[in-house]
């Protein structure tokens, strides 16, 4: 009788907590700093890249219109924010959860002051097809020198 007890407990834990549901993302896009490299660089020498992670519950990120901006990415050392066309990450007509990686490449980073190095963070939002503004992130700081 102790032996059914314990197998019929086993089994509905294993029905409990292997019929796990697929996680559901919410619509509004999020994001996530994943690096900035390199830590340190030469004035207008080299791409600096930014990686971030994104989730979105119907898959609206990016257009085909390379005249509409999706990405923006603020300098902590300027007033604006420079803006950035993303292509569509999924099929346009679909609602599909999606999630990834995206690297963008920051060009031409230069000091701004009269110093011979700067630091400098990146504030970054991602706005999806529906109008709606992911959460704003910052990034980690880079060492731009003359």
């Amino acid at each position: 009788m102790k032996a059914k007890i314990i197998a019929l407990t086993f089994l509905t834990l294993v029905l409990v907590y292997g019929c796990k549901k697929e996680e559901k993302y919410d619509i509004v896009p999020e994001i996530e700093f994943v690096s900035l490299t390199p830590s340190s660089s030469p004035e207008f020498s080299q791409n600096v890249i930014l990686t971030i992670k994104y989730k979105d519950g119907d898959g609206d990120i990016g257009t085909e219109d390379p005249d509409i901006y999706s990405l923006y990415v603020k300098d902590s050392r300027l007033p604006q924010a420079d803006e950035y066309h993303i292509q569509p990450l999924s099929p346009p007509e679909s609602t599909i959860q999606i999630e990834g990686e995206l690297n963008i490449k920051l060009a031409g980073l230069f000091v701004l002051g009269s110093n011979t190095s700067e630091k400098a963070s990146f504030k970054v939002k991602l706005k999806d097809r529906a109008g709606n503004f992911s959460n704003e992130i910052t990034t980690s700081n880079i060492t731009i020198t003359k």
